[in-house]
């Protein structure tokens, strides 16, 4: 029979204390920064904040003298005002029309100084001075222009949304001499979209035009 006694249980050595674990830490840390950023912003008000939003609303503006269908206006308007917008927005003529809005369809077409320009793309600050024609100017008293009525008897439109753009290029295309041929005249319209598909028509019109018929 054995005489050895059972060793007697012995207390584990106390180690060092557990390290947090890596989630643990994050949540920690996070949760404390969180709190001081928050506590940051909500005691520390920017001493700028009033000057930069008042700087803000203040937009850039200029005064603009031109003359728009015989008659002058001067208009004081934002820098990045279109004379699009100035014409529908400002003066309150509507015949123009924003199509695109991006100098694809050719629905704003006026003339400047004489010339077709896409008045969506052209900033009315840089007209001063300037003679500029829309649809409303054609007419002469109740007598239409020669190529107003052209699009009447020709039956050139349909919705009628791109009519004013497409009489106005054509009133350029004739002035430029830009119609010796059917496949002339569709050349130099071609920047005018109609969703409808008058152009067989609308060329007939321009040509009836041209012609002097």
């Amino acid at each position: 029979m054995s005489t050895e006694l059972p060793a007697s249980p012995v207390a584990p050595a106390e180690g060092p204390p557990t390290a947090p674990s890596r989630r643990t830490f994050i949540a920690t840390t996070t949760a404390v920064g969180g709190a001081v950023v928050t506590g940051g912003l909500t005691t520390v008000a920017s001493p700028f904040g009033t000057q930069e939003a008042a700087a803000a609303e203040a937009l850039p503006t200029s005064r603009v003298s031109l003359s728009v269908n015989g008659k002058r206006h001067t208009v004081t308007v934002d820098n990045r005002t279109s004379l699009l917008d100035l014409l529908r927005e400002h003066l309150g003529l509507t015949g123009s029309k924003k199509g695109c809005n991006a100098g694809a369809c050719g629905a704003c077409s006026v003339l400047v100084d004489g010339r077709r320009v896409n008045s969506c793309l052209t900033l009315a600050v840089r007209l001063e001075g300037s003679e500029v024609t829309t649809i409303e100017g054609l007419t002469d008293g109740d007598q239409l222009h020669p190529l107003q009525q052209a699009f009447i008897d020709q039956d050139a439109f349909q919705c009628g949304y791109c009519t004013p753009g497409q009489i106005m290029s054509g009133v350029g295309c004739i002035q430029e001499g830009h119609t010796g041929s059917p496949e002339e005249i569709r050349e130099w319209m071609s920047g005018n979209i109609c969703r409808c598909g008058c152009y067989v028509k609308i060329v007939r019109a321009v040509e009836q035009t041209a012609q002097g018929k």
